[in-house]
């Protein structure tokens, strides 16, 4: 199948083309993911795991941007120099977007979360309280699995090389994860903002961006000297993209980001703006802010919020993350630009990150 080549502006009433680009890696990594759930060794074990089964496939097809499948296949097609994917690309897409599932449900138990795209939390969705919780850590481990089976099943030549990468990163995003549940306990004073931006590049930038190009691009018979284009590429828009859904997460609105915009304060996540501002504040402002960090979950209630967002835009927080995201997708873009155009493969990237760059806050 050819992806869409970049042509002259679209005319009225034509989607741009990178919206229809991603339109079609949605439908066609979609249809190969929801086939990843038909498993017929399963089809007679019990019917409440087949209940089970039917929720995962539901939430794993939640309306998403898919943006891991197209970089997979942006960076195929600057690896070949064509449009033109083998079908066989589109389930190894689905293998990793069923990975990232398995991520996403992990995070939501360790997070305490209650929405995700728009819809309740899958261990909300299994049973109340701490038996949905149980039950959802054991169906990601059941998607993490499958997700391997599925890349693996694509027969895509090296892909087993492509796969041992993949997972190499994904260990680093779990020190990630850790790392950002672990600084959560500890006092403002206490976390840099090196580590916020640490925690970022090893939990979305490497595994959210440059993997995902990397990937695609070693199908492709990429060259050592575009691999490392491509991980400039994606080290810069990932960590971009998470300082945006840092802003997101204590500034953003719930119906526009599909998750609760106040989960960030609730959980005491030290990201980059927080530290931003406490780094800016004078003495007084930095106490209140460690004061309002370290309260118990009860008792942050509207007002604490509110307060909360006050002093971190009094103080810069949200300017200088502002100001790391438009340098992150200009960076990005840059590095982008160094790197070839086969049949418009590049262009089409390009319009991709300036649209993730874009993202409402």
């Amino acid at each position: 199948m050819a992806l869409p080549r970049p042509a002259a502006q679209p005319m009225s009433g034509e989607l741009p083309l990178e919206q229809a680009w991603l339109k079609l890696v949605q439908a066609q990594v979609e249809t190969s993911l929801g086939e990843l759930f038909d498993l017929p060794d399963e089809a007679r074990l019990d019917a409440r795991w087949t209940w089970a089964m039917a929720q995962a496939r539901t939430y794993a097809l939640r309306p998403a941007k898919r943006v891991r499948p197209a970089l997979v296949m942006a960076g195929h097609c600057l690896a070949k120099g064509t449009p033109v994917v083998p079908g066989e690309l589109w389930r190894f897409a689905a293998g990793l977007e069923l990975l990232h599932t398995f991520l996403l449900i992990h995070d939501d138990v360790a997070d305490r979360a209650h929405m995700r795209r728009g819809g309740a939390a899958l261990h909300h969705l299994l049973a109340p309280g701490r038996g949905g919780e149980d039950l959802a850590v054991v169906m990601g481990d059941h998607l993490f699995a499958r997700s391997l089976e599925a890349m693996l099943e694509s027969g895509l030549p090296g892909v087993a090389r492509v796969v041992r990468y993949y997972l190499s990163v994904c260990r680093h995003t779990a020190a990630g994860q850790y790392l950002d549940l672990a600084l959560s306990g500890a006092p403002l004073s206490q976390v840099s903002l090196f580590q916020t931006l640490r925690v970022a590049y090893l939990k979305t930038a490497r595994y959210g961006f440059c993997a995902p190009l990397v990937c695609g691009a070693m199908l492709g018979g990429a060259t050592p000297e575009l691999v490392a284009g491509l991980e400039r590429v994606g080290r810069q828009v990932g960590l971009a993209y998470q300082l945006k859904d840092d802003l997101i997460g204590l500034f953003g609105d719930s119906g526009v980001a599909g998750k609760a915009a106040d989960g960030d304060f609730m959980q005491g996540k030290r990201t980059f703006p927080v530290l931003a501002a406490y780094v800016r504040a004078p003495p007084r402002a930095r106490e209140e802010l460690d004061l309002l960090w370290s309260l118990p979950e009860s008792l942050k209630d509207a007002r604490a919020l509110a307060r909360a967002r006050t002093l971190v835009e009094e103080h810069g927080g949200r300017e200088a993350c502002e100001r790391l995201v438009t340098r992150g997708s200009h960076a990005a873009r840059r590095a982008l630009h160094s790197l070839p155009n086969p049949n418009g493969a590049r262009d089409l990237l390009d319009a991709l990150i300036a649209r993730l760059a874009h993202r409402i806050a």
